[in-house]
């Protein structure tokens, strides 16, 4: 589709008058969908769609509108010159935007990903002979996604990448079950039998009579997708520009040195080795990587082109939101195998869920266990946790209290499908905390 793309851009910026100028994002996925229930195929499909956006500028007035293509070369031109025509009489009746903002450096770039995924068939066919006798409950996504990037003063910009996630859950009874993920963009049997055989063990696990414990601080050792929930509570006006100049942010204590992370907490934004197209939507390249929290200190903001011309300060190619979208928390010592070993007594917890913050300017938040949660004892699994909810300050649990992070790390896609496939990632490691509460 890239050079189908790069035809429409052509006829977009030829329908142009006057003083008028574009730009144009493209939007493509061909994903595989299975869905399965008592681990047989319930639901299979694929899905195969392209999305045109057309930003029209003229001087500080813009109008933005969308529209799906065909592939219809004559089609879609006629459609897209309606489109324009419509964008025209809008942006005309429209105030001047003070904080419009795109790119003017012409910067074009190409980043292809290679294909190693399996045939989805084959993955499938695995998924089911490693869970056989068991109920797997889940979906399989995979296939390609394309982002295209193009302005009227020539810049070209294209990214494709090939990803697969399987979100599932093996289900025990009443409201029992263990929650896996299997993500990335290259299916590796052993890995994935490593994770089969885990389930397994937290399987059976979970068929032991449920125990209950008092409200209180226990140490617990947080799984990746667990940290993931947890972590990922601060790309909530945690790291953008605008929150930090509004006093919005929740780190506001450790911006303004009242608070910090363990020095062993590193946080960046990693574009090249995520998922997310490598610019944005108003055409400003991204960089490789930006460092947000470094060393457990505040490192950089994410600027989007808005925030930038606001406050005068230069963009970084952030997204509107100004939340990261290939977040990732740098690895520590830990080695994940010795985790339940060096919790020793304590709380492992697979997932949680129902976040959110209960104080915002303290960075406190609260949630509730999910799924697969275990008292520990010895390194040796006892039963499952009954729910409970917790309510902890990320200064405490990421800071004074943290006592390791793992030296392996879990790719984690957003299994989100709402309009398309998401492209937000994330790659983290597991944590062991001490002292973490429980409030009820």
């Amino acid at each position: 589709m890239q050079e189908y793309f790069y035809h429409l851009a052509d006829a977009i910026e030829a329908d142009l008058r006057g003083s008028e100028r574009c730009t144009t994002n493209f939007s493509s996925e061909e994903s595989d969908f299975v869905r399965f229930n008592h681990n047989d195929i319930r639901q299979a499909g694929h899905v195969t769609q392209h999305e045109l956006s057309i930003d029209l500028i003229d001087g500080q007035r813009h109008a933005t509108g969308s529209l799906t293509i065909s592939g219809d070369s004559e089609n879609d031109k006629a459609r897209v010159s309606a489109l324009i025509a419509d964008l025209r009489d809008k942006c005309s009746a429209l105030p001047e935007d003070p904080f419009l903002l795109y790119s003017t450096d012409v910067r074009p770039t190409e980043r292809i990903g290679e294909n190693t995924l399996p045939a989805s068939d084959d993955a499938v066919g695995e998924i089911i002979r490693s869970n056989n006798g068991r109920d797997l409950v889940g979906v399989y996504a995979s296939g390609g996604i394309e982002r295209g990037f193009a302005n009227s003063l020539g810049q070209r910009n294209w990214f494709r990448t090939h990803t697969f996630n399987l979100d599932w859950s093996l289900y025990h009874a009443a409201d029992k079950a263990v929650k896996t993920n299997y993500a990335g963009f290259t299916w590796d049997p052993r890995v994935f039998a490593q994770k089969v055989a885990w389930s397994g063990e937290q399987l059976g696990a979970i068929g032991k009579p449920a125990k209950t414990i008092k409200p209180g601080r226990y140490r617990v050792f947080l799984s990746p997708i667990a940290l993931y929930e947890l972590i990922g509570m601060l790309c909530w006006d945690g790291f953008g520009l605008k929150s930090h100049r509004t006093r919005q942010t929740p780190l506001l204590k450790m911006i303004e040195g009242e608070g910090g992370f363990h020095p062993s907490v590193t946080v960046l934004e990693n574009t090249r080795d995520g998922v997310a197209a490598n610019f944005q939507e108003a055409g400003f390249i991204r960089p490789d990587q930006v460092p947000l929290i470094d060393g457990g200190t505040y490192a950089q903001c994410l600027s989007s082109p808005r925030s930038a011309k606001e406050y005068d300060v230069p963009t970084n190619g952030a997204s509107a939101d100004e939340s990261p979208e290939s977040m990732e928390v740098a690895a520590g010592t830990l080695p994940i195998n010795d985790a339940l070993s060096r919790l020793g007594t304590g709380i492992y917890v697979g997932n949680l869920w129902y976040l959110n913050y209960s104080d915002r300017n303290a960075c406190r938040v609260t949630g509730m266990t999910r799924f697969a949660t275990f008292w520990v004892e010895h390194g040796v699994v006892q039963g499952p946790l009954n729910v409970m909810r917790f309510d902890e300050t990320l200064y405490r649990a990421l800071g004074e209290n943290l006592s390791g992070l793992t030296a392996d790390r879990e790719m984690i896609l957003d299994p989100g499908t709402y309009l398309r496939r998401s492209t937000t990632s994330g790659r983290m490691p597991g944590a062991l905390i001490e002292d973490f509460t429980f409030t009820l």
